[in-house]
């Protein structure tokens, strides 16, 4: 058998793996139990027997997640108030429906909800706005619909190329928007009293 051309390049000889790519379902034939077989080190939404990997977090927003996790985290332990965790974790919203927030708190009271694998619902949960058109889409708008049907107390969304932070707050079953918060202006949680956080000490965290 011929030697392959030293000169041939990759592309000229790559093609997907479809023997691997067989063994997952196609999309829109995923099952609860299928997704959450699934082993990765992306970040991966389920909704209704479809799959979708999230875009890698670029360095600003690992810092701004950083950030609020650790103010919060510390607030919520200084208070006993509940769990608080980054992403990675799966939320279900409902059956079918998994989310990966940013970050993710559960009240002391609600821990019953969180087993080990995902937790059923949060008390509140925040994400760090990405570029590109479709994944602010999902944030601004697909996300607070969702986590509203969810019952998620309150939503925080931080959008790092508008500097701003808005907080929506769960009321009869729709959110309702208690600020859009810009620079030099300060954050307070109305699930959380006494919890607040600097707009520009969330954007310039490093």
């Amino acid at each position: 058998m011929p030697l392959k051309d030293a000169n041939t390049r990759p592309e000229q000889l790559a093609e997907p793996t479809w023997e691997i790519a067989r063994l997952f379902p196609d999309q829109g034939a995923w099952n609860e139990e299928e997704y959450l077989a699934l082993e990765t080190n992306h970040l991966v939404e389920f909704s209704h027997g479809t799959v979708e990997v999230l875009p890698m977090p670029t360095e600003k927003h690992q810092f701004i997640v950083a950030y609020l996790f650790r103010i919060l985290y510390d607030f919520a332990r200084r208070h006993a108030l509940g769990t608080v965790l980054p992403a990675a974790l799966r939320i279900r919203l409902w059956p079918g429906k998994y989310r990966e927030p940013d970050i993710v708190f559960m009240l002391a009271e609600n821990s019953h909800l969180r087993p080990n694998e995902f937790w059923d619902g949060a008390d509140l949960v925040m994400e760090v706005v990405s570029g590109s058109a479709k994944n602010r889409e999902r944030d601004l708008v697909t996300k607070p619909r969702e986590y509203a049907a969810a019952g998620i107390p309150e939503y925080w969304i931080i959008d790092p190329q508008n500097e701003s932070i808005t907080l929506l707050s769960l009321q009869d079953e729709h959110y309702r928007t208690v600020g859009l918060f810009m620079r030099g202006e300060t954050v307070a949680s109305v699930l959380l009293p006494g919890f607040t956080v600097a707009v520009n000490a969330v954007l310039d965290s490093q």
